[in-house]
């Protein structure tokens, strides 16, 4: 089958079999509950994780995207804390979204695209795997790691990583952005040689010319 593509540049593609994974609805509950619904047609949640019916309570997919399994998993924590009052249950703001694919894609965060559009001023740090030690040695040299970084503080706005083992290495910027880590303090955290890792170091430096491997 021949599939067209448009974007910046139209083209057309060829392939055996295509997947469509679009359309995502809720399953929900029988119509005896009448639950308060998004304009998506989603559960609506207070900030406790409870429903329009008092004592009903819903977290992961049914109460709408990013639906990932992390987030599902977390929300319903956040849900029976928050059941049982044992502490303030958080509702998610920031989180990785994670593609295995080859190279692997990670990100967390605003992209730069939004945070142009939030006003913000910001500045940008890329490092690629080509100058990375540790992915020259395991012959992994596509992608790079690009961090949005917050002025006049300093503060992650976001973090996005395409290479070798991405997907694990998106946890140390999800860290850095909930304790509101500044790009000195990363660049104040020494990281092994050889490592992966060392390239978010590399990309928090280059932001302000304190790269060493570029």
């Amino acid at each position: 089958m021949r599939i067209a593509l448009e974007g910046k540049s139209a083209e057309t593609i060829e392939a055996d079999v295509a997947l469509v994974a679009i359309g995502v609805v809720p399953l929900l509950p029988n119509g005896k509950l009448k639950l308060a619904l998004t304009d998506r047609g989603y559960i609506e949640t207070d900030d406790r994780y409870q429903t329009s019916v008092k004592g009903i309570y819903a977290a992961g997919d049914i109460i709408g995207p990013p639906w990932l399994a992390h987030v599902a998993s977390w929300e319903a924590i956040q849900a029976v804390e928050g059941m049982f009052g044992e502490i303030e249950p958080r509702k998610i703001r920031v989180f990785p979204g994670c593609t295995y694919c080859q190279p692997q894609v990670a990100s967390i965060g605003l992209t730069e695209r939004a945070a142009k559009e939030s006003g913000r001023k910001f500045r940008i740090g890329k490092f690629p795997f080509s100058a990375s030690g540790k992915a020259r040695a395991i012959g992994e040299t596509d992608g790079f790691v690009k961090l949005i970084i917050g002025e006049p503080h300093g503060e992650i706005l976001g973090a996005h990583i395409i290479g070798p083992e991405a997907t694990e290495m998106i946890a140390e910027l999800g860290l850095a952005m909930t304790l509101e880590a500044t790009y000195e303090e990363i660049e104040a955290t020494i990281h092994a040689h050889p490592t992966l890792s060392e390239s978010v170091h590399e990309a928090a430096g280059q932001a302000f010319g304190h790269a060493i491997h570029i």
